[in-house]
């Protein structure tokens, strides 16, 4: 058997995190057994319709490497593969289904319905199988006037219907809790309830993979792979991704899409390994997968009943590891579009921040924060020149800074081993650690209390002019400060 399993999204917005992890599931699952991954868009709810929301499902999935093999861009052997454009085809199966009594007409109006809520007191909403009986000379003739209908499935009252699931077992659902629901809508679209049955059969769909919360009404779409006497695919439903242990994620309260963790400076590669562990485990202590080890390593026995918990520290954690596992050219790569949004590229040497900075990150974000000291510098408390390890206070460092001010603004070789060579025997000369000398100089010249390298690097970056323009501002602050006697 040749397994084919396919991602179905609504085209409503970006792709949300547990919508992504379905589609990841799937087509590991494809790419394990050597089979096939289907795109299929289902926008029979044309109000909930984003404009633009297909491209960002077709760009993320190539984006991610979750390439499929048939979709609506890319066409294929069992097209068209957007719902909207196979509304003929849903009517047609809904017209056998009433044939075979598994469904009928309902021309029941919006205020017969309320009513028929509002007159109950127990709550229920289902519907009372009001049109079922309707002589068939009434339900054409209904017809022929144009009065608008609605195709309801028909489900038995009585009796329990009783289904395998590959993750959670065998699965029984009383037929009475179940609604006649309506297949075909008045506008001519077809519901979910129809339209995915239709599709898993018609093409070719062996594995069915989708969210939790399906796994109840399961039921109702096997009774119309029953009344058209087709084979069920197998189902393989997915523990709920939650916010905390009592919400799950969901896109209607605001929780992130996979875009919006993008652009918070997350890789794609550790958005994708994290929530790859979102309800699966390999069976053993790896933490850390590509996409190719993945595939190799994915099994259904490693999906979990429980829910997962969307941990965003671990995410956090995880990229950060991504970022520092990086090649620099690769880094360098992804970094420069961040540097130059803050940054004249004319004037910083962007392989030498990213050599410092790329140890320090756990998004790419944070890149704004960390070098924004390189573009401000202003008054700054003086207390930070209190140094504890070094035992140092503002007025040990002022002769420190005056030193240093007298041999930068003589040195020309403003490279990293320039500076270091010259700052380095200052230190000897002055008969002190050159931890003594540099953890104040790199105050002087950045006025923050930490930054990506230390005062040679920092030093080389900002250049000989910025370098001394703000150890002057330093030195002048720093006499102020303990002219007024606040040193103590």
């Amino acid at each position: 058997m040749l397994v084919r399993t396919r991602f179905a999204p609504s085209p409503t917005g970006y792709l949300h995190i547990g919508g992504l992890r379905t589609a990841l599931y799937s087509w590991l699952f494809a790419r394990k057994n050597h089979g096939q991954f289907i795109l299929r868009i289902e926008d029979t709810d044309q109000k909930r319709e984003t404009e633009g929301a297909c491209k960002v499902i077709y760009d993320t999935l190539n984006l991610t490497g979750l390439t499929y093999d048939e979709g609506p861009d890319i066409g294929g052997a069992f097209g068209p593969y957007i719902q909207s454009e196979r509304k003929e085809i849903y009517l047609e199966y809904a017209k056998k289904l009433i044939e075979k009594g598994a469904a009928y007409y309902c021309f029941c109006t919006k205020e017969r319905l309320d009513s028929l809520r509002e007159g109950r007191k127990d709550g229920n909403t289902a519907y009372d199988k009001h049109c079922l009986n309707l002589p068939k000379e009434e339900v054409e003739r209904l017809l022929k006037e144009g009065v608008p209908y609605v195709i309801r499935q028909n489900i038995p009252n009585e009796g329990v219907y009783t289904y395998k699931d590959e993750v959670y077992g065998e699965v029984s659902v009383p037929l009475a809790d179940l609604d006649d629901n309506i297949l075909i809508k008045s506008d001519g679209f077809p519901t979910y309830n129809l339209a995915n049955v239709i599709d898993d059969h018609l093409m070719a769909i062996t594995h069915v993979i989708r969210g939790v919360e399906y796994l109840s009404s399961t039921p109702k779409y096997n009774l119309i792979y029953d009344a058209l006497e087709w084979p069920k695919p197998m189902y393989i439903h997915l523990p709920p991704v939650m916010r905390d242990k009592n919400n799950k994620l969901s896109k209607r309260h605001g929780d992130a899409s996979f875009k919006d963790f993008l652009d918070k400076g997350y890789l794609k590669e550790a958005i994708i390994n994290y929530i790859a562990l979102l309800g699966w485990s390999s069976g053993d202590e790896q933490e850390f997968f590509t996409l190719d080890e993945l595939v190799e390593k994915f099994s259904i026995s490693g999906l979990n009943r429980s829910p997962a918990i969307f941990d965003i520290d671990k995410l956090k954690w995880m990229n950060a590891q991504y970022i520092r596992q990086l090649p620099p050219v690769e880094f360098l790569r992804l970094s420069t579009p961040y540097y130059v949004k803050v940054l004249p590229h004319n004037r910083f040497n962007f392989s030498l921040i990213s050599r410092l900075i790329q140890p320090r990150l756990e998004t790419m974000t944070e890149i704004y924060d960390k070098l924004e000291f390189l573009m401000e510098f202003s008054e700054y408390d003086m207390e930070l020149f209190v140094s504890k390890k070094m035992k140092t206070t503002p007025k040990d460092c002022l002769p420190f800074l005056t030193s240093s001010l007298k041999v930068l603004e003589k040195l020309n070789d403003y490279s990293e081993e320039g500076i270091k060579d010259v700052l380095l025997k200052l230190a000897e000369e002055l008969g002190i650690k050159s931890g003594k000398l540099l953890g104040p100089l790199r105050t002087a010249v950045t006025g923050v209390p930490v930054t990506p390298g230390g005062a040679i690097e920092v030093i080389c970056l900002l250049g000989k002019e910025e370098s001394l323009r703000r150890l002057k501002i330093s030195i002048d602050l720093l006499k102020k400060y303990l002219s007024t006697g606040e040193d103590k």
